[in-house]
């Protein structure tokens, strides 16, 4: 029986692991948030609403106890400001609900100042979102900061609503899984933006990684059953860094501009963007996928880089988090393409390799080795089995599991609850 599930992103993050949080989240006891601050976003549609969160873990909609562990950075104001929006609509939050770690480190004005993309000629080369989860990680480290439990000492107005969710979360965690609860562990980011195993200097400043799961909550390995990575079944990334099968360029992508410019006329760029792609054109095979599938950022509205799924990638992520199976999200988006691509190997000077280079100057200089594969027409978001996946989305899957070394457990379809199909659930509640 699965008791405690990890559920992490293979990419560089964005990968939906929100959704797939709330769906398993209706089976779990407690839901915890482990690494990473309000840098991260996800947004989770439950019939006609749509709920967006950067810090509570996505569970707070169930009504069960979330928790915000030691491996995460806070900001006083943007918890409070969740907190508020939440019982605006309806949800009871206290201490019942939701619990802040003590230990966790608080994001400072000093820090999002010193993050600001616009002053900071390292922070736009990174794009960092500018909330100042790097300067709040760099001061825990060199032991300098400021935790929850000191900041809840002080004359802050934001002290009130977040003193009485304190509490040193690591006994609450263990006693929960030692009673037998059903257990969460909630990533953010993307094993492929993690500090140690990333493409760094382009990455965040905390482990998203498995690893960071367990430091991140005081919990050892053994006691860990299942550790879910989210895919999309193409790949993204946002900000600067290498990225072997971008389609396009960064600089064609920002250009394209936030969100709120593309809506007004969403259905021309789609339209126009399809019929590109299919004549073969690189650039609006990347532009069909990212308006297709909504790739702009929760937190910020920057539009993301996209590509083809890279295998190469996947297989490492798989590999070092011990990835027991996989999640395979936006099916959905891929629908209309006439040939769809998989990245199974780089070659870089002028050698094929299928590992994954962690010199990201040697990484931007990779090309890919492709394999192509025939796309589907059929509208899949209501589709309820994998069976009644056309044979040609069938088939893809298959191969995903082969390059990526790991069984898929979930397919989603949308961005719904019921655009969910649980292929596997072995791993599961």
């Amino acid at each position: 029986m699965v008791q405690t599930i990890v559920v992490l992103g293979g990419q560089w993050g964005d990968e939906g692991k929100g959704k797939i949080v709330d769906f398993l989240a209706e089976k779990a006891d407690v839901v915890i948030r482990y690494a990473g601050g309000n840098n991260a976003g996800h947004t989770v549609v439950v019939g006609e609403k749509k709920y967006k969160f950067h810090l509570i873990p996505s569970g707070i909609i169930h009504g069960k106890l979330n928790i915000i562990a030691n491996g995460t950075v806070v900001d006083p104001e943007v918890l409070v400001h969740e907190i508020e929006t939440l019982e605006n609509m309806g949800f009871k939050v206290d201490e019942n609900t939701l619990i802040v770690s003590s230990s966790a480190h608080t994001i400072l004005p000093k820090h999002r100042e010193e993050d600001n993309p616009a002053k900071s000629t390292h922070a736009k080369k990174i794009g960092t979102t500018g909330r100042g989860i790097g300067p709040c990680y760099r001061d825990k480290i060199a032991r300098t900061g400021m935790r929850i439990s000191e900041y809840v000492e002080s004359d802050s107005r934001y002290v009130e609503k977040i003193k009485p969710l304190v509490r040193d979360t690591c006994y609450i965690i263990n006693d929960a899984i030692d009673s037998g609860k059903r257990i969460l562990f909630e990533g953010a980011q993307g094993t492929l933006l993690d500090i140690d195993h990333g493409t760094y200097p382009f990455v965040t400043s905390s482990n998203p990684t498995v690893g960071g799961a367990l430091t991140g909550t005081g919990v050892g390995p053994k006691k860990i059953d299942s550790v879910i990575g989210v895919f999309k079944a193409y790949t993204t990334r946002v900000g600067g860094g290498p990225f072997p099968t971008e389609l396009g360029t960064e600089e064609q992508t920002n250009a394209e501009g936030v969100w709120e410019n593309i809506e007004p006329e969403y259905e021309e760029h789609l339209r126009e963007a399809l019929e590109k792609a299919n004549e073969g054109d690189e650039y609006y095979q990347g532009k069909y996928m990212r308006l297709k599938g909504k790739e702009y950022g929760t937190t910020t509205g920057r539009p993301r880089r996209t590509g083809w799924f890279d295998g190469v990638a996947a297989k490492y992520s798989v590999m070092i988090n011990g990835m027991t199976s996989i999640v395979i999200t936006k099916l959905d988006v891929l629908q209309g393409l006439k040939r769809i691509k998989i990245c199974t190997a780089y070659e870089f000077d002028g050698k094929k390799t299928d590992r994954f280079i962690l010199d990201s100057k040697k990484l931007a200089k990779v090309k890919p080795v492709y394999e192509e594969m025939p796309g589907w027409d059929m509208d899949i978001s209501g589709v309820k089995s994998f069976d009644e996946l056309p044979e040609n989305a069938r088939n893809y899957l298959k191969r995903l599991e082969e390059i990526c070394g790991a069984r898929i457990s979930i397919i989603s379809g949308g961005p719904r609850r019921d655009q969910t199909i649980v292929v596997d659930g072995k791993d599961l509640f």
